[in-house]
């Protein structure tokens, strides 16, 4: 490991209400949303920041924290000897101040506090809400090479990606001399910094700060988000902002369509971000589960993690989550299944039964595609879901229509015979 490793600290954004997202997010933070089946998506930056030699690490949150606090504090914890630790800082209203947090960059400056206390000598500041790997001690390099006060990992994008996002553009040394925050598309052409079908290069929301000159920026600023307010006014000030080119895969999740597409991805063959990496694996909470049993079924392109039972059913090119239960002649395509966070006794099934309720899972001979089926979900028998791409949104008591996909949330019923 890097010897200026030892003096970093991660800071992870637990993010805000997480509208694009919900419903997804009506029970839980952003980052505490279910990936791949098994994981959720603070187990992202978390590893990330393990595999590059960061290991005391903030987690900020607000919205809905309750099962983010939940994961990280069951899953992260570092032995007594490594110096390592894990800590959660919650919004608080204190007698100075009375407000939530208001943005990223509002965030970090009511916790300056707590961010010297280790007195580190660069800060990594890291969304909770993207999919890639990075080493992040080759980011630190790259900063430190620079002597920058400020670093932004930034990747090509096109002019249609463009407007929704942070567009930068560097000098010959990596030094940005401008900043745009979402621009117009008027605004583009003067901001283009190459050629060819991605010419722009957009913030990935990844920073490194030099300590002091973060402390310094928050304490003399007043805005409330790094790409709005903090990021230009440290350019006009004249502060050493420099541009990390990072040329791997990086998918921003944010919204429902490319958290479902990032999802389904991982189902093909060559997949754009794999997890079977020995050399960087994925971290994530252990369960104990048993290996999932599949009886009599067609299985084809399916991610399937581990205490699932499919008996006599078709799951095709879809993401099948912990303790998930397909019942006889169910179907699934396109799906992604988040599972249950526990499975049901015989106790449970037979009140099921009493109350007329359908058993946590895919009833027989349903139907479902194009889909979302979030964790603890009761699908009944003979159900018919589809989404279409030119569906409007909608949103019902038992389901939400949204990017032209059915969410049914958490822990609903959808009665037998229902169509969608």
């Amino acid at each position: 490991m890097l010897a200026f490793m030892k003096d970093t600290l991660g800071v992870i954004m637990g993010g805000g209400a997480g509208t694009r997202l919900y419903p997804l997010t009506k029970l839980r933070a952003k980052p505490a949303v279910p990936l791949a089946g098994y994981y959720r998506l603070i187990d992202i930056p978390m590893s990330n920041c393990i595999n590059s030699g960061i290991n005391r690490i903030y987690v900020l949150t607000q919205f809905n924290s309750v099962s983010l606090h939940r994961h990280v504090v069951r899953t992260y914890r570092f032995d007594t000897f490594s110096g390592g630790w894990v800590r959660i800082l919650a919004a608080e209203q204190t007698p100075n101040n009375e407000s939530w947090y208001q943005g990223t960059a509002d965030a970090l400056r009511k916790q300056l506090f707590q961010l010297q206390v280790p007195e580190p000598r660069n800060i990594v500041i890291l969304a909770g809400d993207h999919l890639y790997r990075m080493d992040y001690s080759l980011f630190v390099q790259f900063h430190e090479s620079n002597q920058a006060d400020i670093t932004i990992a930034a990747q090509p994008v096109t002019a249609a990606d463009a407007p929704r996002m942070g567009i930068l553009k560097a000098d010959s040394d990596g030094r940005i001399t401008e900043w745009q925050e979402k621009p117009s598309a008027e605004e583009l052409p003067n901001l283009a910094s190459g050629d060819g079908e991605k010419p722009y290069l957009a913030s990935m929301g990844i920073y490194v700060f030099a300590a002091n000159s973060l402390v310094e920026t928050l304490r003399e600023g007043s805005g409330s988000d790094f790409g709005t307010d903090i990021i230009p006014a440290a350019i006009r000030k004249g502060l050493r902002v420099y541009a990390y080119p990072f040329k791997g895969y990086w998918g921003d999740i944010g919204t429902m369509r490319s958290f479902y597409e990032a999802n389904l991805a991982l189902v093909e063959p060559n997949p754009p971000f794999d997890f079977f990496s020995p050399e960087w694996p994925i971290y994530t909470r252990a369960r104990y589960l048993s290996g999932s049993r599949v009886l009599d079924s067609s299985i084809r392109g399916v991610v399937l993690a581990p205490g699932c039972r499919i008996d006599n059913a078709t799951v095709a090119d879809s993401i099948v989550g912990l303790r998930s239960i397909v019942s006889p002649g169910a179907l699934l395509r396109k799906v992604i299944m988040m599972g249950a966070d526990y499975y049901e006794t015989i106790a449970q099934i037979e009140e099921n039964r009493r109350l007329g309720l359908p058993d946590m899972g895919v009833g027989e001979g349903s139907v479902i595609e194009n889909a979302i089926l979030d964790k603890n979900v009761r699908i009944g028998r003979g159900v018919v879901i589809r989404g279409h791409r030119d569906s409007e949104d909608l949103e019902t008591e038992n389901y939400v229509i949204k990017d032209g996909l059915v969410i049914v949330p958490k822990s609903v019923v959808i009665p037998d015979g229902t169509v969608i």
